[in-house]
């Protein structure tokens, strides 16, 4: 199986793979973005592709909730929560008065907000497209740290110049294996859908909670994203417990089904 994931290698999308058991032995591929690796699911290039959805600290990636919605075909099959530890990394020899410019992708700077706040006033900050790729720009820049992985620092040849920067305790990135189907019930299930409702339709969303409220139905999850078309119109996130084909979570479905404008099935799998 060939097996996709946001790259480049020495991304902690990589160090989910390890721990995911439909990917193990696989081929792996890297892609420079999350789009990029989920539609390489579309184009063949790849049966499934391994990329942040969630982290405890930080909140969703909205890369991967729009890319779920906006290209159709794509099914949740595993989740993989990974316990994360960030690290500041530079070239070897770098002092910490040194750094001049900091570089990582948006979640981790926003997951390290209080150490950088207290360490790096007003030091300009580049987002990249992963940790991994902003360690390899670190190792060809002096004055530059990256915040990333372990691995990173060893793939790249940096060194750590603070362990676990991250704020608070619990910092877990939540990660998912998209295919293009979902999987059957295991008995310990989580189901995903989006759906976007008539907006002269007062009290539509109640409704819809009412669904799964009714049915004692446990949501983990519930957000909203613009739907890209138009100021004050948004597509909901739900995460539920159950599969959707166990009779509770179907009798639900068929009910937000006939109280919403559009309803997408994101997937059912077994919960991390």
């Amino acid at each position: 199986m060939r097996v996709g994931y946001l790259g480049p290698p020495g991304t902690f999308s990589e160090e989910a793979l390890s721990k995911c058991d439909l990917t193990r032995g696989a081929e792996r591929r890297d892609y420079p973005t999350i789009l990029d690796a989920l539609e390489a699911i579309g184009s063949g290039e790849v049966e499934t592709s391994l990329v942040p959805i969630e982290n405890s600290l930080e909140g969703s990636v909205n890369a991967t909730l729009d890319a779920l919605v906006h290209r159709p075909g794509l099914r949740i099959r595993r989740e993989v929560l990974l316990p994360i530890e960030e690290q500041l990394l530079a070239l070897p020899g770098t002092q910490l008065a040194e750094v001049e410019r900091l570089l990582s992708h948006p979640q981790p700077l926003g997951q390290c907000a209080g150490f950088l706040r207290e360490h790096f006033p007003g030091l300009p900050q580049e987002a990249t497209t992963s940790t991994a790729e902003a360690a390899r720009q670190a190792a060809g820049r002096k004055g530059v740290a990256a915040i990333g992985s372990r691995a990173a620092a060893e793939r790249y040849g940096l060194s750590i110049l603070r362990e676990n920067i991250q704020d608070g305790e619990g910092n877990t990135t939540r990660f998912i294996l998209v295919g293009r189907t979902d999987e059957r019930p295991t008995g310990r299930d989580r189901t995903s859908i989006a759906f976007t409702l008539d907006r002269d339709r007062p009290g539509g969303l109640h409704e819809v909670l009412g669904e799964f409220a009714s049915r004692q139905i446990n949501l983990s999850k519930i957000e909203s994203r613009p739907n890209k078309q138009a100021l004050g119109h948004y597509i909901f996130f739900i995460d539920f417990e159950g599969h959707r084909s166990e009779p509770r979570g179907a009798e639900a479905l068929a009910g937000v089904l006939e109280r919403v404008h559009a309803l997408h099935l994101l997937g059912s799998y077994p919960r991390g």
